[in-house]
């Protein structure tokens, strides 16, 4: 029952996976786009959704393990990549450029820990770092909603979208300034 958490990280992986396997078929125009807007939509809400159950599974049980540290924030990561580089090669600018942001704090943030990790210095992960997030996931995910949807979606709820991925992208730099100021710090008091 302990294994039950990393289980489902590694679903989330492979799930990832098909979601980006799917978006990448559509982009090619070999398939019909709509069935495979859909499934990537709703792959990537559920891949979303366990993403949320491990860790409360986890915490839950008492089965945190340092596997799961390690895998759940690549499976996060490599979640938000896929629909971020699925949607851009799917002619979703705005994604691009807002997702393009949201990698980008990833990665120099996952670098950042990497260079502390050595020093013995963690930084450790805030409120609004979660809340980034999950406002990552649910603007990721209503944008691959707007691929699947008719056209007659209407221009109000697409701005909508718009607007929640660029919130999602300022949160996300927002909390690596933050882990940038944090770092910066833990580093001059341990010279």
């Amino acid at each position: 029952m302990k294994a039950i958490p990393n289980l489902i990280t590694l679903a989330r992986l492979v799930l990832t996976l098909a979601v980006f396997g799917a978006l990448s078929v559509a982009a090619s125009g070999l398939c019909e786009s709509l069935d495979l807007f859909w499934f990537a939509f709703w792959g990537f809400t559920v891949a979303a959704i366990t993403d949320f159950l491990d860790g409360w599974l986890a915490r839950r049980w008492q089965a945190e393990s340092l596997a799961g540290a390690i895998l759940d924030p690549i499976a996060d990561k490599v979640l938000v990549a896929g629909a971020v580089v699925g949607l851009a090669i799917n002619g979703d600018h705005v994604a691009a450029l807002a997702g393009g942001l949201m990698l980008f704090r990833e990665f120099a943030i996952s670098a950042l820990r990497e260079v502390l990790a050595p020093r013995g210095l963690r930084l450790a992960v805030t409120l609004l770092a979660k809340a980034k997030t999950t406002l990552q996931l649910l603007a990721l995910s209503a944008a691959l909603l707007r691929l699947a949807s008719p056209p007659w979606l209407g221009a109000e709820i697409s701005l909508g979208i718009d607007l929640a991925l660029w919130l999602a992208a300022i949160a996300t730099i927002w909390t690596g300034i933050e882990y940038g100021l944090s770092a910066r710090k833990a580093l001059s008091e341990a010279r």
